[in-house]
Parts: structure tokens; sequence; C-alpha cells
């Protein structure tokens, strides 16, 4: 599983694309915006998108989105209360196209060797969730967790459809997570479960610590 991270946009989001080495399919998580250089790196390496994924639905998370789609043909996959999902006025609100498909609490999008694996945190917005990554024949195991837990942070809950204790409960579910995860937020640098678990002061909080 190839993990390749590209900070895009004036918001700074991460833009991941994963990859499997074998077939050369690949996931676009969060195309924020700049979706040339993630065509370019597309093209470059010569992957085939199989799927856009959504972490949530804020714009910074969403603004390549149409142009990504339209090159690849590629399926969208978000949660369903984030259609429509806005931090402030019409013009920050994304609507999810027609062909959006929509994933739920314990979904599993296969691609190849990976899994996909979907759990819903929410508290950032109503359809926040964190894509738990593993692939076949490997122990590597990857948390996209939006901007539902940055290293030492967490996301904002002060936006519209925020909710600050669905994100302690959301927390508190990474927390308890068993074992240890590699975390590529939404923002900000990588980090591992178990160093938040001991260190990130929200979620030390949310653990009643």
């Amino acid at each position: 599983m190839l993990i390749k991270c590209f900070t895009v946009g004036s918001f700074e989001t991460n833009c991941y694309i994963v990859t499997d080495e074998q077939s050369l399919r690949c996931a676009v998580i969060d195309p924020g915006a700049d979706a040339t250089t993630i065509l370019n790196y597309l093209e470059e390496n010569r992957l085939r998108c199989a799927f856009v994924l959504l972490t949530h639905g804020h714009f910074d998370h969403t603004g390549a989105v149409e142009a990504l789609r339209a090159e690849t043909g590629a399926p969208l996959y978000m949660h369903k209360a984030d259609d429509g999902v806005s931090i402030g006025g019409t013009f920050y609100r994304f609507d999810a196209p027609k062909d959006a498909h929509f994933f739920r609490e314990g979904d599993v999008i296969a691609m190849d060797r990976i899994r996909f694996a979907v759990l819903e945190t929410p508290g950032h917005t109503p359809g926040s969730v964190t894509l738990l990554a593993m692939e076949t024949g490997s122990e590597e195991r990857a948390l996209f967790t939006g901007d539902t837990l940055f290293r030492d942070s967490c996301g904002r809950t002060d936006f519209p459809g925020s909710d600050q204790r669905a994100m302690l409960r959301s927390l508190r579910r990474l927390a308890e997570l068993p074992g240890d995860y590699e975390v590529y937020p939404g923002h900000m640098e990588s980090t591992s479960l178990s160093r938040e678990r001991r260190a990130n002061p929200f979620m030390l909080y949310a653990c009643g610590k």
C-alpha cells in the first residue's frame, strides 16, 4: 500500500492517493483543490483512479472532486449526512452529484488487495467518517481521519452542523480501537494512534483522563 500526500489549496488540506502497487489502481481521498497536481501524479505513475473517497463534505476537502471525476470517471463515495454541508453560506456548500454513492458505518470499499472500512466519526460534520485501510498480506494499517483527529488536536466544532459532544465520542471511539495505526489527518502532519492516545489533550479529555 503506497500512500502519497499532497497538501492542496489555501487551507492546506491533505489529499491522499492510496495505491495498490500490484494493480496500480488507487483511491483519492479528499481532493480539496489543485486537480492538475493530482491528475499529473496519476498520469506520471500510470495509476488508474478507482474511487474518490471523502472523509467529509467541507469545500476544502471537495474542491477538486468535479475535475478529478470528469477526467477519470471514478465513482464518488461519501456519507449522506454531509450532502449539502456548509461552513457558512452557499458558496462553501458541497452538494453531492446525482451518481454519488453514500457509505455508512460498517461498509467496506474493496480495491484489489486494499480494503477501506468506514467508521462513522461525526462531530466536525454530521457525516464525518474515518477510513480504516488494510492491505491483504501486510500488517500495515492506516486511519484517514479527515478533520476528526489531528496530531495533538481535533477538528473544529463551531461550524453549522458541528457537535462537540459527538466529537468527543468519536475521539474516544478512535482511542479505543485495538492495536496501533498510522494516522493520516486532513491537515497537518501524520502521526500514530498510540502517540495520540498518550499526548493528544482532546483525546485524553474524551477518554476521561
